[in-house]
């Protein structure tokens, strides 16, 4: 356990990681902070040289964003050595958009102004981006709930997006969504993706299942940003897996686990990279 829960029992969470390296190797983490009577109050960004032991560097409230809520950040260091933090925007309603804060360190993403990303629109809310750059090409795999059903706006799927700049965003394809008669057949949200193409995702079968998520494995469709389940059950009882592949050719894992009274906490955890397909 790297943070503790906030407070005992159901609602109050600390989690939805998003982790990079910085010039120096160190790790930079972002992460949501939630209580039970107030929702997602915080996005934390925090620095560790051992991905165990971690120092923050900026909080940043809701508020900030005229949020009812926020939800899981994206942390990513830009190809000219800025820093940009995806923050996930809770609406009033059941709706979500994504704004983002750039800055020259991560330490002054704490005072930078939002700008909208990924918007929300009448049809779909979108939310919890996985954001990488390659090259000169940005992707994103975007978790999107669709709105036409009132009070069945938990249901979601991945967006496969790409972008020139980050900032302006293209839509390509729907990356990974349910499987009916499955584990996870009422939708699936794209937490990690490999350098390879391999993915991990939350999921879960029922809406009555909402927020208790579990993670899989899914494994790269063509070239496309598209996905395809792996397995027919999840491998982990945990949500918002999130893989940061290290230069010793190792992963270290961040994720949100419950805990017994239903709060939840920031784990994390060194893997053998081999332990991925290629």
């Amino acid at each position: 356990m790297i943070v503790p829960v906030p407070a005992t029992g159901f609602g109050n969470w600390v989690g939805a990681p998003s982790a990079t390296l910085d010039a120096q190797g160190a790790i930079v983490l972002a992460y949501r902070v939630r209580l039970a009577d107030g929702r997602g109050v915080t996005n934390v960004v925090a620095q560790s040289s051992d991905g165990e032991h971690f120092t923050t560097l900026a909080t940043i409230d809701k508020q900030r964003f005229g949020a009812v809520s926020l939800e899981r950040p994206a942390i990513v260091r830009t190809e000219n050595h800025r820093w940009r933090l995806y923050v996930s925007c809770a609406l009033a309603g059941k709706a979500w958009r994504v704004d983002m804060l750039e800055a020259d360190d991560p330490v002054a993403l704490g005072q930078s102004s939002p700008r909208t990303v990924f918007t929300c629109d009448e049809s779909t809310a979108m939310k919890d981006p996985v954001i990488r750059r390659t090259g000169e090409q940005w992707q994103a795999w975007v978790c999107c709930h669709p709105l036409d059903d009132r009070g069945e706006e938990d249901r979601m799927t991945t967006a496969y997006m790409t972008s020139t700049d980050g900032l302006r965003w293209d839509f390509v394809t729907t990356a990974l969504e349910g499987r009916t008669g499955h584990w996870d057949a009422r939708g699936t949200r794209v937490t990690a993706v490999l350098s390879n193409g391999w993915a991990t995702y939350d999921a879960r079968a029922t809406k009555e299942e909402n927020f208790s998520e579990r993670t899989g494995v899914a494994r790269p469709l063509g070239y496309s940003g598209r996905l395809v389940a792996e397995d027919d059950a999840p491998v982990s009882a945990v949500r918002y897996l999130d893989v940061l592949e290290l230069p010793d050719g190792h992963c270290r894992l961040f994720y949100e686990a419950p805990l017994e009274d239903g709060s939840h906490e920031l784990r994390t955890e060194v893997i053998d990279r081999f332990d991925w397909p290629e």
